[in-house]
């Protein structure tokens, strides 16, 4: 009992407390709040913020949470804004906090504040105190994220900061007083550095072979004082610029001195005539590339020597008393060159911009021709001949109708007949003794179809002419030649024979263009054997020849040329008058009609190659057809032997497959090559 009343005491002299601060806030009317004192001991939380509300006008919302009894000692009289900052103090020094949210302010914990819509300031309106805010600082001349570690043991632990890498700025969440102290360091530390970037250009010594030294120098200068022995500061950031050969700087101005001073030192020009480098090609031939480099150091070395003379050929030029030497090593595809330092950059900068992978372009043409020839022959040819050496004789004889009726008979009488093509039908007498007539009857029907499809496809590299020719090499007779001495026998004879490919020869040189379209330039030409004979007294041969330039995407496929010819012939020889004769002038007539139908199509399909793996996919492709149809003739089987007697390419893994003896020794050498290459550039 006497506990409870010591309690009800304590509450009512809080009570009479706060109701005091309530008549004074009061009496001065509402024009203008009173002063007030604000001396409080062991006053309940509650009971403050009910007091505060009052004398504020603010509406408060009390989390269960919020417990406990204060106390404040202010002798000084505080208007009413300064009372609530002593609130939000008083809150602070408890673990709470206040939280606007509209028209009312929240009070909780304040470890669950930055978690709630606390408001967001700005530099203009940092907010006051112990106000909760979140403040949005941006840094400008540091890295945000270096400096979390450093201010957030500033910090409370109920704070928030974080930094934000894309914008540079850090995000900070706590009291008004604590982030504006965090403020002003920030905009201590956020200070521009002496550690700005500065170019050397060099005027004779290489970008990389200084940078080399330099680097050295900085790492034999660990872990000592900066210039201990002369080193370069290990803090320093030194960049070679090749293009421009210049030495980028980057440190402390004092340090960056230091490292200029050794540069001038190092830049210094040769004595002597030049330095002499082997440097191995990769891709580029040694040989066409010394013109290439002949050519560039002429005119690099008369434009820093003007007034001097190149050698003949550019194999060498001068620079002062130095020349250029440039040799090719064809064993080893390597370039020997002596030249000044200057002179040998340029030209190692040239060498490195050519000496690169070429791509190659696959090229498949695909000709399909379709053709038909016919051809019918039908005539009558006669002959008389009298019964004595006085009597007349007659013949009727076409041209272009084979033997003739008096080629068949002198050969009739010579024992050796000969006949032409198709049906021949001789009548009349034989034995030569009497007069009599002949008749022949020849007719005659050719029929010929060529169906071809022809698929050469070959592979070049870039701006390289490429050709490709599949045929048979072809006798044709050109002339003959017979002398007959004085005893009329023939001595000395002989023919003239010209051999001539007859087949499908194709020449491609591409050029690839900027992107994916490739130039070419073609040659293709097609040519056989006729199968018709008709009217033939040597070999007859059809020839298909194309040549132009084209324009062709990578992968797509282009139409070259085409050829689409139908062709009848009728031809008509006969006697006059007697040729004339209905029914009966087809005994003095002779008849021939030839019917030609060609249809020839040429396509063009280029395909880039640029990475060696397009190369080896494409080649198993080609690889795994030809395989398929040795298979195939394989299964069909063989005549008369075992059916594996048919030839049979390997597997394609067999074939790149390494011999054991190679993958024992490369398990035991890891990394190593049985042939030493020269290392390379």
């Amino acid at each position: 009992m006497q506990s409870m009343g010591r309690r009800w005491h304590g509450n009512r002299a809080a009570r009479l407390l706060v109701g005091l601060l309530l008549i004074t806030s009061l009496s001065a009317g509402a024009a203008e709040p009173a002063p007030l004192n604000l001396n409080l001991k062991d006053v309940e939380l509650s009971n403050l913020i009910e007091s505060v509300s009052a004398i504020t006008g603010r509406n408060f919302i009390i989390d269960p949470r919020v417990k406990g009894k204060v106390t404040v000692i202010a002798p000084g009289q505080l208007s009413p804004e300064e009372a609530y900052q002593v609130f939000l103090s008083v809150l602070s020094v408890h673990g709470f906090t206040a939280v606007p949210a509209g028209s009312v302010i929240k009070i909780v914990p304040e470890v669950n504040a930055k978690q709630d819509a606390i408001p967001t300031v700005t530099d203009r309106d940092p907010g006051v105190g112990d106000e909760v805010v979140t403040r949005v600082v941006q840094v400008n001349n540091v890295a945000a994220v270096q400096l979390v570690p450093i201010l957030r043991p500033l910090l409370p632990q109920e704070a928030h900061l974080a930094a934000y890498q894309p914008s540079n700025v850090l995000i900070a969440s706590g009291t008004a007083a604590n982030i504006e102290r965090m403020v002003r360091l920030i905009r201590s530390i956020d200070q521009t550095s002496e550690a700005e970037i500065e170019v050397v250009r060099l005027q004779h010594a290489s970008a990389d072979e200084v940078m080399r030294i330099l680097t050295s120098l900085s790492a034999a200068s660990k872990g000592a004082a900066a210039g201990a022995q002369g080193g370069v500061d290990s803090d320093m950031k030194i960049v070679a610029d090749t293009r421009t050969n210049s030495i980028l700087l980057s440190g402390d101005k004092s340090e960056r001195n230091k490292v200029k001073q050794i540069i001038d030192d190092l830049d210094t020009p040769l004595n002597s005539g030049g330095s002499t480098d082997v440097i191995y090609l990769r891709y580029a031939d040694a040989t066409e590339l010394v013109q290439v480099l002949n050519g560039v150091s002429s005119s690099i070395t008369s434009g820093a020597n003007k007034g001097g003379t190149a050698a003949a050929g550019g194999a060498t030029a001068g620079v002062g008393n130095a020349k250029v030497t440039i040799q090719a090593d064809e064993a080893t595809n390597a370039l020997v060159i002596n030249a000044p330092p200057d002179v040998m950059r340029d030209l190692r900068t040239v060498i490195n911009k050519l000496d690169v992978r070429r791509a190659q372009v696959l090229v498949e043409a695909i000709i399909a021709e379709v053709s038909s020839d016919k051809a019918n022959e039908l005539g009558v040819q006669w002959g008389y001949d009298g019964s004595s050496e006085s009597a007349p004789v007659g013949i009727v004889n076409f041209g272009g109708s084979g033997s003739g009726i008096a080629t068949l008979a002198t050969g009739i009488l010579s024992g050796s007949p000969s006949i032409g093509d198709g049906l021949t039908l001789a009548m009349g007498d034989t034995n030569g003794e009497g007069s009599g007539v002949a008749a022949v009857l020849r007719a005659l029907a050719g029929d010929a179809e060529t169906n071809i499809l022809s698929t050469p496809s070959l592979v070049t590299m870039d701006n390289q002419e490429a050709e490709i020719v599949v045929g048979q090499n072809v006798p044709f007779v050109t002339g003959s030649y017979t002398s007959t001495g004085s005893t009329s026998t023939v001595s000395n004879p002989f023919q003239t024979i010209e051999r001539q490919d007859v087949g499908l020869t194709l020449k491609v040189k591409p050029q690839i263009n900027e992107g994916d379209t490739v130039k070419l330039e073609i040659t293709q030409e097609v040519s056989s054997i006729s199968s018709s004979t008709t009217g033939a007294s040597d070999l007859i041969t059809n020839k298909r020849s194309l040549t132009t330039t084209v324009m062709v995407d990578d992968g797509s496929a282009i139409v070259l040329g085409g050829l689409i010819d139908d062709t009848l012939r009728e031809s008509v020889q006969k006697v006059p008058l007697l040729g004339d004769i209905p029914l009966l002038g087809s005994l003095f007539s002779y008849r021939s009609t030839t019917k030609v139908k060609r249809n020839l199509m040429i396509f063009l399909h280029p395909v880039i190659l640029r990475e060696a793996g397009q190369h080896a996919a494409i080649s198993r492709d080609r690889y795994g057809r030809m395989r398929n149809h040795q298979l195939g003739m394989r299964e069909r089987g063989v005549h008369l032997m075992a059916d594996s007697e048919a030839p049979l390419m390997p597997d394609w893994n067999e074939l790149l497959a390494l011999p054991p003896s190679f993958d024992n020794w490369q398990q035991q050498h890891p990394g190593e090559s049985r042939v030493q290459l020269p290392p390379a550039e």
